[in-house]
């Protein structure tokens, strides 16, 4: 297992910001699984997002780890409220070993809308990040 991959599925599951931060090259980015357009990319952007999102999750525990190489896929569950989620996460490897993008699906649609009812507010604090985002 990669270093930055370990160290990303414990930072997550411990909701550990700073470690989550320091295993994501500095130009990574994550394509929003919400909408599907929004590209939230850079370390502060994404220290917004992820603290917003992990905040928002409980019981998250990894389950896979699948691929070598630089792409992976992890697979979790986790809880939004009182409903039951599961998560892929394919990540793609920068040539230093970093994440460099993060793409995660989730599934199914009501614990989904409960975490977008969640981010909203959360991200809607910070319309510069939104905006960025927008960009694509």
């Amino acid at each position: 297992m990669s270093d930055a991959v370990a160290q990303f599925r414990e930072a997550t599951e411990a909701a550990d910001i700073d470690a989550m931060m320091s295993a994501l090259a500095p130009d990574a980015e994550l394509t929003s699984p919400l909408s599907g357009r929004l590209t939230f990319r850079g370390h502060d952007d994404l220290r917004i997002l992820l603290t917003a999102a992990y905040g928002s999750l409980s019981q998250l525990r990894w389950t896979e780890d699948i691929g070598d190489g630089d792409r992976r896929v992890l697979l979790a569950e986790a809880s939004v409220g009182p409903f039951r989620m599961t998560e892929a996460m394919i990540l793609e490897l920068a040539a230093d070993g970093r994440i460099r993008r993060l793409n995660p699906h989730l599934r199914p649609w009501l614990p989904l809308s409960l975490l977008a009812v969640k981010l909203g507010p959360r991200l809607l604090r910070h319309p510069g990040v939104m905006r960025r985002a927008a960009r694509g």
